[in-house]
């Protein structure tokens, strides 16, 4: 052969295998798009939901929502009895008809009274930021079966958290920053509060209060009836951050939003006691500068008495408040701190007829659960074993039993377990030890029975009632096995959960999945997905949804998709581990997120090191920055989605609760901040935003983007224009960014093995 033919024979011979192997990419990027489109599009992979159901107060039957017969049936509100499933239908959607021929009420949420006479209907609802917090409210009677709806005279959808007082006569509510009560008989209305306007917010709350601490409903009505504790905010001097709507009309439209920036001025808040009747208000006189505190939760102990936590600034000291609501004076019943930070208690339970109260607190290195007189002490330790509690899940005071999740050996996992109330023993698991995985539980009154909710990684969840503490399964509620049928190829290989060792003794927690088609003797591109912040875990051995079954989708294109949790993220394995990150985040996070990836790739030879992608959004685009500007001999391509380039551009809550506050951590903000380690961008980058995000503002993006001009780096960027912080709102959005993050990989990645 001369030596030009067979020249002519490799070129050829090479362009066979170019074809084919492009060949192949094509028919791998047809393949996870049609597989994206049964994910997100047509649903395919839906499984049967359960309520949302409201147990009664006897703890032996709940109430549900479902659709009535007929095209104009409505909705139907319906009885089952918990243990043997008899069913009756308590309300006829027929009967939730609005005067005017307007048809059914639409329920999108619903309340009943303390005695159960009236049913007090949420419709019409509107979102407020994250929630459908605003819309129409309505009472039915149910003896007499008068529909009549309240603040009538009010516009359509502007009505906020409204509430039976607890003898059913009147109904408090907000509308336009001001709190309102309504005699439901005659309609009388009320008006509480008078103030109330775009600064000044009486009854619901500003912004970063909604963001981060989840308040929302801002009053509380008392135990008798005369008196309602509600929050107050008066957002004057909080910096006005501005979203510009440039698609919906001719002209811009311009929403500002009070958002108080890291290092920045908070509202000015404060709580107060008002009577139902009207007149003055008390306010609470809690100590320190109102807009260097924080009132995070309130409540009632009594008639006399209202509970409020208090955190300073630096959120490393929570103390629980009582306050007398004639005098306003307040009494510090419990403090807890932390040289990092403390959290606040979602609910405190009381016990032993007012006198006790059970507080969550890390402050012997795990999360326990402390029973605490109400005139104050230390308290007693009930959850006596070295383990976290993640939450508590019920109480049954009668047989003196507190009922909690734990998971004491797998960090990935969760568990009901009890304790006696009064401190003596150790926790009992009460789910069975053959099921492992997650489950959550919704204990009904009194403690003898709930519903029960249970899932693993590759396992979709199934709803039942069971007994406590036999955890005996009395009856199923939701049955996937039609879904799981269309599943059982999708879940093949099953996933693999590993510990990785980083070095000094610290070992992370992982997981991995493969094509069905995998070959260890071959090697695969990697895509790490990341989130690394104190707020969320990714490494659950729970069903993940649309979002897991979008990494089975990549994996099964021909990639090996894992992630770790690294230090300071929420897992159950200490204070110490959640805590070290304090003051570091971003690069804590990034440099534990880089040494698992070596380590990795060092001990599986099927992972190809040159061949590394990174994903994540909100922190998890923070992180994958960080990924792939501290660590360009680790990540070659990354796609962020709405990052944190800058932690100064965050809010005072979140960003000052794990980093303190900017002027007494200059170093520590600087560094964590992946924009200041730009210049080390060397692989493919696309960085994704929603431009009308109001909680991670496409400020930082953009001030991201025109550093990495400056430096004359190239890199990809996507602008969903409007969409917020989810990048959901619109036809075919949700699609349409998992699809780009998909092709994003495909291309520069090329997905299987070599």
């Amino acid at each position: 052969m001369t030596r030009s033919r067979h020249v002519v024979l490799t070129l050829a011979l090479a362009a066979l295998l170019s074809g084919a192997a492009s060949a192949q990419q094509d028919e791998r990027a047809r393949t996870l798009d049609q597989q994206l489109e049964r994910i997100f599009k047509t649903n395919e992979y839906a499984l049967p939901r359960f309520g949302p159901a409201r147990w009664l107060e006897d703890g032996t039957a709940y109430t549900s929502v479902e659709r009535a017969p007929g095209p104009d049936g409505g909705w139907d509100i319906i009885r089952y009895d918990a243990v043997t499933g008899a069913r009756s239908v308590l309300i006829a959607g027929t009967r939730l008809a609005a005067p005017g021929g307007k048809g059914a009420l639409s329920i999108d949420d619903y309340v009943w009274s303390d005695d159960g006479s009236r049913l007090l209907v949420f419709t019409n609802s509107q979102k407020v930021w994250r929630q459908n917090t605003r819309g129409d409210y309505w009472i039915l009677h149910l003896k007499t079966g008068e529909l009549k709806q309240m603040g009538a005279a009010a516009p359509p959808s502007s009505l906020m958290f409204a509430k039976f007082s607890p003898d059913a006569t009147r109904v408090g509510y907000v509308r336009g920053n001001n709190i309102y009560v309504e005699r439901i008989d005659d309609g009388r209305v009320t008006q509480l509060t008078t103030d109330g306007s775009e600064h000044l917010i009486n009854g619901t709350a500003d912004w970063v209060y909604e963001e981060e601490f989840g308040v929302r409903d801002g009053f509380r009505w008392s135990p008798d009836g005369r008196s309602l504790v509600y929050w107050q905010f008066d957002t004057t001097g909080v910096g006005i951050f501005s979203l510009i709507n440039n698609t919906d009309t001719l002209y811009p439209v311009v929403t500002k939003i009070p958002y108080p920036k890291a290092g920045t001025a908070n509202s000015s808040a404060r709580v107060g006691v008002v009577s139902a009747e009207g007149g003055p208000t008390q306010w609470i006189k809690t100590e320190g500068d109102p807009r260097n505190t924080y009132l995070a939760r309130i409540g009632w102990i009594d008639a006399n008495t209202v509970s409020i936590q208090q955190l300073n600034r630096q959120q490393n000291r929570n103390d629980f408040l009582t306050a007398d609501i004639k005098s306003g004076a307040v009494k510090r019943v419990f403090r807890d701190e932390s040289k990092s930070w403390v959290d606040i208690v979602e609910e405190v339970p009381w016990v032993d007829g007012g006198k006790t109260f059970l507080w969550m607190s890390e402050r012997d290195g795990f999360q326990h659960v402390y029973r605490v007189p109400r005139e104050g002490g230390d308290g007693q330790l009930v959850t006596k074993f070295d383990a976290d509690v993640t939450d508590m899940a019920g109480v049954d005071e009668k047989g003196g039993w507190l009922y909690f999740r734990a998971s004491p050996d797998n960090a990935a996992q969760r568990y009901l377990y009890r304790s006696k109330l009064d401190g003596s023993g150790v926790p009992e698991r009460v789910t069975p030890e053959a099921q492992p995985g997650t489950h959550r539980y919704d204990v009904a009154p009194g403690g003898k029975l709930a519903f029960h909710t249970y899932s693993q990684f590759d396992r979709p969840p199934v709803t039942d009632v069971v007994e406590l503490p036999s955890h005996k399964v009395v009856r199923t509620l939701t049955d996937p096995s039609a879904v799981v049928a269309k599943l059982q190829p999708v879940l093949r290989p099953p996933v693999e959960f590993f510990t990785v060792d980083i070095g000094g003794g610290v070992l992370l927690d992982g997981y991995m999945l493969k094509p069905s088609n995998f070959d260890a003797t071959r090697k695969y591109p990697v895509i790490s997905h990341v989130y690394g912040e104190p707020a969320a875990q990714t490494v659950n051995d729970a069903w993940g949804g649309a979002g897991m079954l979008f990494h089975r989708a990549l994996a099964e294109a021909g990639y090996i998709v894992l992630s770790v949790d690294n230090r300071g993220t929420p897992a159950p394995r200490g204070a110490d581990w959640r805590k070290v990150v304090y003051g570091t985040v971003g690069d804590l996070s990034s440099k534990d997120q880089a040494a698992a990836i070596r380590a990795l790739t060092a001990r599986y030879s099927f992972l190809d090191a040159t061949r590394i992608g990174v994903w994540g959004w909100s922190g998890g685009g923070t992180n994958t920055l960080n990924a792939m500007f501290r660590f360009p001999d680790v990540y070659q391509v990354g796609v962020s989605v709405a990052p944190v380039p800058d932690q100064t551009l965050y809010d005072t809550i979140y960003q000052e609760r794990y980093m303190g506050v900017p002027q007494e951590n200059i170093a520590g903000y600087k560094l964590g901040s992946a924009i200041n380690f730009a210049e080390g961008l060397q692989g493919k980058l696309l960085v994704v935003h929603g431009s009308g995000d109001d909680n991670v503002h496409s400020q930082g993006t953009e001030r991201l983007i025109n550093r990495l001009i400056e430096l004359g780096k190239p890199f990809d960027s996507m602008i969903y224009p409007n969409r917020t912080h989810s990048i959901s709102e619109g036809p075919g959005t949700t699609l349409h960014i998992y699809k780009l993050i998909a092709r994003y990989f495909m291309t520069n990645l090329a997905p299987g093995p070599r």
